[in-house]
């Protein structure tokens, strides 16, 4: 009932210990919280919070508009749904390297487990997109002292985001990596990869977890859980899949009822009543109050 009964800390914890068993992390990206706990209950590993889907959410473009309280808010709103770790993406940390370490505290705040940094320079842009530019190496390394320092929670996840690729090529991408990793990162997502080899590349260059996005419509091919296992990746995102699911339902929903006026063609398609009320758990509530849930759901 209500939120998550496991600690953030604990749930920092268990992270840490999954991805050193050197298991492959499936986290889909959530759009909501309840999104969140539907991907708890299929079974996955974690849960995603994409920047991406939260600028979408609001009706905005991907390109640094969001702030830091909005991002955390809605953080920490899915990461209290669910017993899973939440890995965010907190873009190039909000500012200079002093905002870089608030950042990280209030996402600890929030209940988050990990968050990336990226290497853009801010504002930046979605990463599967041309015109990217990124900041020099020094730049880029003291974001990632800035966030390590600033942790308290020893378990929080500290992940370096590099979009060199887009930018440099693949050789430059390995060595930002290498100098990330120095700075105290704790794991690499080498954005943009286009091809199993070069994850290869970046599972070569670096000896702490790496991160694949398999996005949509983006640069890089969507390669399976196995593929990407075989090639040493160690966490996976799909972060704005279930949204555009959710979305392209929605919009061919609208079609229907204005072509039809009803929506009885779509019932077939529609999450049941009872399948929503067992997924925020209404008859829970009945242990506190009676006169909430009395009643009984009929299919």
């Amino acid at each position: 009932m209500l939120y998550s009964q496991v600690p953030a800390h604990e749930k920092r914890r268990l992270f840490r210990e999954r991805l050193v068993s050197g298991e492959l992390l499936r986290l889909p990206g959530a759009f909501n919280p309840l999104s969140a706990r539907l991907i708890e209950r299929k079974g996955f590993e974690g849960v995603y919070v994409s920047g991406a889907v939260l600028s979408a959410d609001l009706g905005l473009p991907d390109i640094g508009l969001t702030t830091l309280t909005e991002v955390a808010a809605r953080g920490g709103q899915i990461a209290r749904m669910t017993d899973l770790p939440a890995l965010i993406d907190a873009d190039t940390g909000f500012g200079e390297p002093m905002n870089v370490a608030r950042t990280i505290q209030t996402l600890e705040d929030a209940g988050l487990a990990g968050a990336h940094i990226e290497d853009q320079i801010n504002p930046k842009r979605c990463g599967h997109l041309d015109g990217k530019a990124v900041v020099d190496e020094s730049t880029a390394t003291k974001r990632i002292r800035a966030a390590v320092d600033a942790r308290r929670d020893a378990d929080f996840l500290i992940m370096a985001r590099t979009d060199i690729r887009a930018v440099d090529g693949l050789e430059e991408a390995a060595d930002r990596a290498k100098a990330l990793v120095d700075a105290g990162a704790d794991a690499i997502f080498p954005e943009a990869m286009r091809s199993l080899e070069e994850f290869a590349a970046i599972r070569a260059a670096v000896d702490v977890p790496i991160l694949a996005n398999m996005t949509e419509f983006g640069k890089s091919e969507l390669f399976s859980v196995d593929q990407l296992r075989d090639v040493g990746v160690n966490i996976v995102i799909w972060p704005v899949s279930l949204l555009r699911i959710a979305m392209g339902a929605a919009d061919r929903a609208l079609d229907t009822l204005l072509e039809e006026g009803h929506l009885t063609s779509q019932l077939g398609h529609m999450q049941h009543r009872a399948d929503l009320y067992d997924l925020i758990d209404y008859e829970g509530y009945n242990h506190f109050d009676t006169s909430v849930f009395n009643f009984d759901v009929r299919r």
